[in-house]
């Protein structure tokens, strides 16, 4: 089947996120054709390049988000009569507070949303693109006009006039792929499903290949869209009003995504939580975790136990920023210290962006005063229990290294969705102390200690108590390393979805309409027996166009004459009957 698969920032990009587990998709499932359609984030991710692709990879098609460049359509006043009432419904379920009189229910709000969506895309397929007209006083005025009717929530009816061109220039940029050029018999019309690898703007594409072409939508979300933006526009990022009504939008645009999917396939229940709050379909989800290479870590999993670590060495491993709360994690092996003198604690990682280099500074500077250099005589250096170290360097060559070096992992962060870290520990078959934050419990099940989130010393004690007990630490380094096998690999990840596609093809096949040489329609030229990877006649059948099954190569099949059976001789059994 062709798959059209759907990303924002991330594959085929080399610096996209989530492309490792893409790129193991698509290279796992060579039996399917795949064609990419990725929105980018920045010029520099073009610039980067793309990652090398396998054959079964037919097309890439790539659009920016980060900019729009005038399309120069001019409409007429029919059409901007059209694109005011589009814009101005999609404003007013936007704008509209729950439970005033022109709200009918949640039901009738999305039924609004999601008419004014594909109404506004339809007027883009008709007129060349929306880029000019969102960008306009029009959509400005319909916005201020939402924001001030009748049943308007009370932070829309606060927003002013810098914070209505603030929500505007957002819509303008979240529906820039309503002017795509992908959605024909060219592009994503052609597909037999659309994967979308994440919500929002990735999942769009699909949304409205539904809507034009009838191609079944699959939503995988290891990382919830919707809550991304919520931590996005903090009290500091944006006024009230705009953050209020960009919660909104967002939030309507996550359950028509998640209202029109033939199924979705979050990567933990923390994220399938988020999904239902929203009003996803329970029957139409399923749970697919995350897949890691579990050969990159087999060397140090399966190592003899008295080969595999150093004792009394605590290990951290990942992106370094605020949320991973290593301040905790710092006054937490101050009071480990003080029950076990000779313990360490490495900290491999290298800073995430410019905020998370000052965070690094700061944990530095921390340590440097909880833990002064210690010396055992007068003319010995100093050497400090904690030590800031990155992937490659001269200790830690490799990243299983790293979790080679301790005998316990921690993970002390405050936000967290799938802990992958956490998991490559457990392919390791590490003993860990990780904080009760996103899928933990979910991931780990009963095969490491958690403790609540912000609790330095619930974090020390659960670490004193494993350093203490190498035998526990080898019972539950050891379940560990068989959970991870048995639910976290690559080829589980792989194998999901591939009866995930076909169920979806299966229960939802896209009826296209095919015409003969002279244009008359061929009602049976693709039947739903097509999509079935087999063959049907043998390895000898002759080879036909795509879409139509080996039966379907001979003559036309003519009714049984009406006296047939009188005429024929009967054959020795009938005869003595």
């Amino acid at each position: 089947m062709r798959i059209g698969l759907l990303t924002e920032g991330g594959y085929p990009y080399v610096s996209g996120d989530a492309g490792l587990w893409c790129d193991r998709l698509v290279r796992g499932l060579a039996q399917h054709e795949f064609d990419i359609h990725a929105l980018s984030r920045s010029r520099a991710q073009e610039d980067a390049g793309l990652v090398p692709l396998p054959d079964q990879v037919v097309r890439v098609r790539t659009a920016p988000l980060w900019r729009a460049e005038d399309d120069g359509v001019s409409y007429g006043r029919r059409t901007r009569r059209r694109f005011t009432e589009c814009y101005g419904e999609l404003a007013e379920t936007v704008c509209t507070a729950p439970g005033a009189p022109s709200d009918a229910g949640s039901t009738h709000l999305t039924d609004r949303f999601g008419n004014a969506l594909y109404g506004l895309a339809e007027l883009a397929r008709d007129e060349g693109g929306l880029t000019g007209a969102l960008r306009s006083d029009t959509a400005v005025r319909a916005l201020e006009r939402a924001c001030r009717a009748p049943g308007a929530a009370r932070t829309a009816r606060e927003a002013r006039v810098p914070d209505l061109l603030a929500v505007a220039a957002h819509l303008e940029r979240a529906l820039r792929p309503l002017s795509l050029d992908w959605y024909g018999d060219d592009g994503l019309g052609a597909a037999d499903l659309c994967h979308a690898t994440a919500g929002g703007p990735a999942a769009l594409p699909g949304l409205l290949a539904r809507h034009f072409s009838g191609v079944p939508l699959l939503v995988t979300e290891y990382g919830v869209q919707l809550r991304s933006h919520y931590l996005t526009l903090g009290p500091d990022a944006a006024a009230p009003a705009v953050r209020a009504l960009l919660a909104a939008f967002h939030g309507r645009l996550a359950t028509e995504v998640y209202r029109r999917a033939a199924i979705l396939t979050p990567g933990n229940a923390h994220a399938r939580r988020w999904q239902e709050r929203c009003g996803a379909d329970r029957t139409r989800i399923r749970t697919v975790h995350p897949g890691l290479e579990a050969a990159r870590f087999a060397e140090v999993g399966e190592a003899p136990p008295a080969d595999r670590c150093e004792p009394d060495t605590l290990v951290w491993v990942g992106p370094v920023e605020p949320t991973k709360d290593l301040v905790s994690l710092l006054h937490a092996f101050a009071e480990v210290r003080k029950e076990r003198p000779a313990a360490r604690l490495r900290i491999v990682g290298s800073s995430a962006g410019p905020e998370g280099e000052v965070y690094l500074g700061h944990c530095r500077v921390l340590a440097a005063q909880l833990f002064p250099d210690e010396a055992e005589g007068v003319h010995a250096v100093g050497d400090n229990p904690v030590s800031f170290e990155e992937i490659g360097g001269p200790e830690v060559p490799t990243l299983p290294d790293a979790y080679a070096s301790g005998a316990v992992v921690v993970l002390s962060s405050v936000v967290e969705g799938f802990p992958i870290t956490l998991v490559e520990a457990m392919l390791c078959a590490r003993a860990t102390v990780s904080t009760d934050v996103g899928a933990v419990v979910e991931a780990i099940g009963g095969t490491g200690l958690v403790v609540p989130p912000r609790n330095p010393r619930a974090l020390a004690e659960a670490c004193v108590a494993l350093l203490r007990d190498p035998e526990r630490r080898e019972r539950l380094g050891a379940a560990a390393r068989a959970r991870a096998l048995e639910l976290f690999t690559v080829e589980q990840n792989i194998a999901a979805f591939h009866g995930i596609y076909l169920e979806i093809v299966s229960r939802c096949p896209v009826r296209r309409v095919v015409l003969d040489e002279a244009g008359a329609p061929l009602p049976f030229a693709a039947p739903a027996e097509a999509h079935v990877p087999v063959h049907w006649t043998g390895p000898t059948a002759p080879v036909l166009p795509r879409g139509v099954p080996a039966w379907a190569a001979g003559g036309p099949v003519r009714a049984t004459p009406p006296n047939a059976r009188l005429t024929a001789p009967l054959t020795a059994p009938e005869a003595a009957r």
